[in-house]
């Protein structure tokens, strides 16, 4: 019985009113008897006439639906309501007997196809609960999420190079292991005492090595480990604090290592942290050029510059290293903000006369001149030319601009920096004023690997040039490894007074767990397949566990010259991001974060190409 039957009776205002004489009080209380009793039948009908099973289901599976079919006014006739009975009814056989063909359909499909009809459902809830404007409760857009290929990769079939992976997964669970033990929630461990390590770079946010682990935990397939790190993240990753960091140490490090750890996963928080994180960082473009401080309060706003930097100058590589993050936190967000800071930076150095084509390291923010006139492709200047050319890979080869600006330079360091020794060794010097300084660091070793990613798309017919050049590099490098009692890579490696590839300053000699030699190792084996590099990266694993490995994890060392290893009592944040990341990848087949889907930023987190086609399609979620 529909309701609107009901409601002259008892739901009209006025009912009283409309008749000439009045129901006395046992008249009342016949009457409502009576329709106690016909309530009661009528509710009686539902559970016991032949029809009443469809009449459940359709409560059950589609109660919206009746409600609505079912709102009928006050002033509804009998016979409309009678007609809206049967459509009633209609619909919820109609409804029922399509819930039982889908179930029916359910349990015959196979697993994988029920999992993959789970994962549509869910999508369309998520759509459904955003709020006006598509934003949910962080105030960020929907974003489909579709996982690139190659996240995680197959067992090399080579017996060797299996046992040598599994080598390297191993090293990073003692590596990790130790840090859980002895310094959880700490920036990064000290493996000698066995205690948490703090670095000024962050300020008062935790958890650097935290962050910068969860992919390579995740490419490893240490599932437990990341889902560990995961939990940390969303329960403890705070950055409302009120500290002075580095603008580009707390990008690389964080907001990379969440971009990259929500790409492979998917996992929402990762985007909402690195977001957060994102928002916090634009202050430090409150400049008149728009060319960032190289430290920001998080809290206040307020950025300055190194003292030590040029007259307040900011840093070529801690500037120049922040496109790729923030190409894709517009991405990620739908604030073109990020993205416009970083493209301004590049307008503000097209304006620039740069001398002999070259960067110098330093740039006031507030006249837009270059600084001291010095140049370096290691430390100051490195990972700025590295993200030009990865900004145009990033870019599905778009990006005309950061190509161009990319193979200029180079020729530019080709031209004035690159030099060989009397022994044949190819190096990258520094400039001072017009001045070579004929010095490399380590962290110039990384310029193999770029040099070799790039070549492929030189202008010209420089390509197999320039793969002769990042060989060259890689053989220099191996040289500086080659040529100590340790047989791990000095700081920094001389060409003068005699000496080649060797320390000859005892700042320059010590070793903290630097990735960039088996970076460039890493890129050369993917594009030449030459062995000689997988042999020059084992030599590599073997050192670190002879020489830096300790019981509380791994350690740099003091003098790679010397006999035995005297430890720093540092193990870095990027030992586990890079070091072991890269090495890992060299005894992986290409197919494991292959070069035309993801790009990796200068901490060595894997970000997606940013497909223009949109023919990426995901690979199956881990469950």
């Amino acid at each position: 019985m529909p309701v609107a039957t009901l409601l002259p009776f008892t739901a009209t205002p006025n009912r009283k009113s409309a008749s000439p004489t009045s129901f006395r009080l046992t008249e009342k209380f016949i009457l409502l008897l009576v329709f106690s009793a016909f309530i009661t039948l009528c509710f009686g009908a539902i559970f016991f006439l032949p029809d009443s099973s469809k009449l459940l289901s359709g409560v059950f599976f589609h109660s919206s639906a009746v409600e609505t079919n079912t709102r009928t006014g006050p002033d509804s006739s009998d016979s409309g309501s009678a007609g809206n009975d049967d459509r009633v009814l209609a619909k919820i056989r109609k409804d029922h007997e399509k819930a039982l063909l889908e179930a029916k359909d359910t349990l015959q499909k196979r697993p994988d196809e029920i999992k993959q009809d789970i994962i549509i459902e869910k999508e369309k809830v998520v759509k459904e609960s955003m709020g006006q404007g598509g934003k949910d409760v962080n105030n960020l857009p929907f974003v489909e999420y579709r996982r690139p290929p190659g996240a995680t990769g197959h067992e090399p079939l080579d017996p060797e190079t299996r046992d040598r992976r599994a080598k390297i997964k191993e090293m990073m669970k003692h590596a990790w292991d130790s840090y859980r033990r002895y310094a959880w929630g700490s920036n990064e461990l000290r493996p000698v005492s066995k205690q948490g390590h703090s670095s000024n770079l962050f300020g008062s946010i935790k958890g650097a090595t935290i962050v910068d682990a969860l992919d390579t935990l995740y490419i490893m397939e240490m599932f437990e480990e990341f889902d560990a790190a995961t939990d940390w993240v969303e329960k403890n990753l705070d950055f409302n604090v009120n500290a002075e960091v580095s603008v580009f140490e707390v990008n690389i490090r964080f907001v990379g290592g969440l971009l990259s750890a929500y790409y492979l996963s998917g996992k929402e928080v990762f985007r909402r942290k690195a977001v957060e994180l994102g928002e916090k960082l634009l202050p430090a473009f409150k400049t008149p050029t728009g060319i960032p401080w190289a430290l920001l309060n998080l809290k206040s706003g307020i950025g300055r510059n190194w003292p030590w930097a040029s007259g307040g100058s900011s840093i070529l590589a801690e500037y120049g290293t922040l496109h790729l993050e923030f190409m894709h936190l517009s991405k990620l967000s739908g604030n073109p903000e990020f993205a416009q800071k970083v493209m301004n930076i590049r307008k503000v150095l097209n304006r620039l006369d740069k001398p002999q084509g070259l960067y110098p390291n330093y740039l006031n923010p507030n006249s837009g001149q270059w600084g001291q006139h010095h140049v370096s492709v290691g430390g100051l200047g490195d990972s700025f030319y590295e993200y030009l050319l990865k900004a145009w890979l990033m870019s599905d080869k778009t990006d005309e601009e950061g190509k161009k600006m990319y193979y200029d330079a180079l020729q530019a360091i080709e031209t004035n920096l690159m030099r060989k020794s009397s022994g044949g060794l190819t190096y990258i010097a520094e400039w001072k004023g017009g001045l070579l300084e004929h010095k490399m660091g380590h962290l110039t070793c990384f310029a193999g690997g770029m040099i070799a990613l790039g070549a492929d798309g030189a202008p010209g017919d420089k390509t197999g040039h320039q793969m002769e050049q990042a060989a060259e590099i890689a053989r220099t490098c191996h040289e500086s490894y080659a040529r100590t009692a340790l047989k791990l890579g000095p700081e920094a490696f001389r060409f003068d007074g005699g000496v080649e590839a060797i320390a000859t300053r005892q700042n320059e000699k010590y070793f903290i767990l630097r990735p960039e030699v088996i970076e460039t190792y890493m890129y050369m084996w993917r594009f030449t397949h030459d062995p000689k590099y997988r042999e020059w990266g084992w030599e590599a694993v073997q050192a670190l566990e002879q020489h830096c490995k300790v019981e509380g994890g791994y350690s740099g060392v003091r003098d790679v010259y010397a006999p035995t290893p005297n430890h720093d009592d540092v193990q870095q944040s990027f030992y586990l991001a890079e070091t072991l990341k890269y090495l890992y990848l060299l005894f992986s087949d290409d197919d494991h974060l292959p070069f035309d889907h993801w790009v990796f930023n200068t901490e060595a987190h894997p970000l997606p190409v940013i497909k223009k086609d949109k023919t990426d399609r995901p690979n199956e979620s881990r469950c």
